[in-house]
């Protein structure tokens, strides 16, 4: 009977209230997510080009090529500081290691440094020992590299092909590779922000085309449910 279907369309209603409430809660959290991480991939990005880029773009040292070891000395009597203008400079001194190489791009005998920083840090000497407290532990890792040197001769090194710099350096600090890896992720998490926020506007258009159950009695009120009742009687 009539009775029994009002509490019915009610019960409707009410179940289609709580549907389009968790569905526009789940559409804004998903939405905010995916803002998020584009937000967070703009951030990383503003980080990778105000520190990775600028060390990338000012290297000179962008050609790989061969070199050969000629001589791998320790200056024992000689200590260098740490870093130049450092507070530490007089407190941290090292043995110098010197590597000269041949560099088979030119032929010339030029001097072997680690990466970029280790010229700017100290230019006498081709490597540069982190501070430790023990002196002994840093003089034995600076031999082990020296004879690593006089072990194997020959290994690939990077060299300035304008001639601004005429040493060389054993790797880069920031490669082309390393400069890649450090652009995947944020472009990975920009990619997803956006898949999501396209993600919710398709939802969200669907759900404007598509009636939700219920919708087709829900533009009829209980009264006229009944009138039409006696009306089909």
């Amino acid at each position: 009977s009539f009775e029994i279907r009002q509490p019915h369309f009610k019960l409707l209603q009410k179940k289609k209230h709580n549907l389009v409430t968790a569905q526009k809660r789940g559409e804004t959290r998903a939405l905010c997510l995916g803002l998020g991480m584009v937000a967070c991939s703009m951030m990383m990005y503003f980080f990778i080009g105000i520190t990775i880029v600028p060390f990338y773009t000012n290297s000179v040292w962008t050609t790989e090529t061969v070199c050969k070891v000629l001589k791998a000395n320790i200056k024992d009597k000689v200590f260098c500081p740490n870093s130049k203008g450092s507070e530490d400079e007089e407190i941290f001194p090292y043995p110098c290691l010197q590597v000269w190489v041949n560099l088979t791009a030119s032929g010339q005998e030029v001097m072997l440094y680690q990466t970029e920083d280790t010229l700017e840090k100290n230019p006498k000497c081709s490597y540069v020992p982190d501070k430790l407290e023990n002196s002994k532990e840093v003089k034995a890792r600076i031999e082990t590299i020296a004879s690593n040197f006089k072990k194997y001769q020959t290994f690939p090194c990077y060299y300035d092909p304008g001639g601004t710099q005429t040493s060389v350096i054993l790797s880069r600090l920031y490669p082309s590779k390393g400069l890649l890896f450090a652009f995947l992720w944020p472009t990975l998490m920009f990619t997803g922000g956006c898949l999501i926020i396209v993600l919710v506007k398709e939802v969200l258009n669907a759900s404007d085309r598509i009636p939700v159950f219920g919708t087709s009695t829900s533009k009829k009120s209980p009264d006229k449910l009944v009138s039409e009742k006696h009306e089909s009687v």
